[in-house]
């Protein structure tokens, strides 16, 4: 049996490449979700103006991983207190952002954040909606860090962030 989890927190590939070594992950799909156009591309999602973030989508084994767990690896790889902004990367579509697959997933995300608000400073903005729909990525944004380890990007933003899922949650590793 499987779940899913829809989750956007920056670059796609980031996110992608965090939840890639977690046991009970069966797959990371990269997309776009949470906006009002139809089957959008990278080049449309890019602009800002399809009300789309760039999400993944984690297929896992709820009987290895929790959604909780989850969301805790989610929020430790993200600043869930910048508005439409991670790091460098500035726009709606990398916006903070969990959208839920019903109402159990909703209210253990409303939970999590409510538990880390204290933790924060500014407080969280990161949105928790309901997912209408999920479009999968273009095939070339798929497993990009594993396909470009040395890229600039991947070396300076995603590189950094795999290395603290390995180091701060060694437990839900494969």
């Amino acid at each position: 049996m499987s779940a899913s989890a829809t989750l956007g927190g920056g670059c796609f590939w980031c996110l992608e490449a965090a939840f890639r070594p977690l046991k009970g992950v069966v797959d990371v799909v990269p997309g776009y979700a949470g906006g009002h156009v139809e089957n959008p591309s990278y080049e449309q999602v890019s602009t800002g103006t399809t009300g789309h973030a760039e999400v993944v989508r984690v297929e896992y084994d709820p009987d290895a991983i929790t959604y909780e767990q989850l969301l805790d690896v989610f929020f430790a790889v993200h600043d869930p207190t910048t508005k439409d902004r991670q790091g460098a990367d500035v726009g709606p579509q990398y916006r903070s952002i969990v959208l839920y697959e019903d109402e159990a997933q909703k209210e253990v995300a409303l939970r999590k954040i409510r538990a880390l608000s204290g933790l924060f400073k500014p407080r969280i903005v990161t949105e928790v909606k309901p997912l209408e729909r999920f479009w999968p990525a273009e095939p070339e944004h798929h497993r990009y860090y594993d396909k470009y380890p040395q890229d600039p990007y991947c070396q300076a933003v995603i590189a950094p962030k795999v290395r603290k899922v390995v180091q701060s949650f060694r437990p839900l590793l494969k």
